[in-house]
C-alpha cells in the first residue's frame, strides 16, 4: 500500500490535458485511479498527435486543465510513479471544494479513462 505524499509547487505549468510541470518536475495525473491499474487519459499534443482532430482536443484539454489550475488552495498528491525513465510522479490534484481535478476532466469529455494495454482514440470517436 502506498502512502499519498502531499506536495508543494512554487510553479505548477500545464505540459497537455494529463500532464503538469511542478519546479520543472513532470508529473501525470491519476484521475484517482490506480497506479498501473486505471487513470486518465487525455489526446497527445503536437507531433504526439496521430491527426488534426487529436492536436486540437489535445489543446482544448490543455486549457481546461489550465483554468482548473487557476483555483487557489489546490492539494497535490502523490500516489506513486510511472515506469519510464523519467519516473514521473502519478498525482492527484484536489480542489478545495474535495473534487479531483482528473475526474473533473473525465465528467467534463476532456479525458477518457486509462487502463494498460489499451489505446484511446481520439481520431475516430
Amino acid at each position: 500500500m502506498m502512502i499519498a505524499a502531499g506536495l508543494m509547487c512554487a510553479s505548477l505549468t500545464v505540459v497537455d490535458g494529463d500532464t503538469v510541470r511542478c519546479d520543472g518536475q513532470l508529473m501525470r495525473l491519476l484521475g484517482e485511479g490506480i497506479p498501473f491499474v486505471s487513470g486518465i487519459d487525455t489526446p497527445e499534443i503536437g507531433s504526439h498527435a496521430k491527426c488534426i482532430k487529436e492536436r486540437k482536443l489535445a489543446l482544448i484539454a490543455k486549457g481546461r486543465l489550465k483554468e482548473l489550475l487557476e483555483e487557489r488552495g489546490l492539494q497535490i498528491e502523490i500516489k506513486g510513479y510511472d515506469d519510464t525513465p523519467k519516473h514521473r510522479p502519478l498525482i492527484n490534484i484536489y480542489r478545495t471544494n474535495g473534487e479531483e481535478i482528473g475526474v473533473k476532466l473525465l465528467k467534463e469529455g476532456f479525458a477518457r479513462e486509462w487502463r494498460p494495454r489499451h489505446k484511446n482514440n481520439w481520431c475516430n470517436d
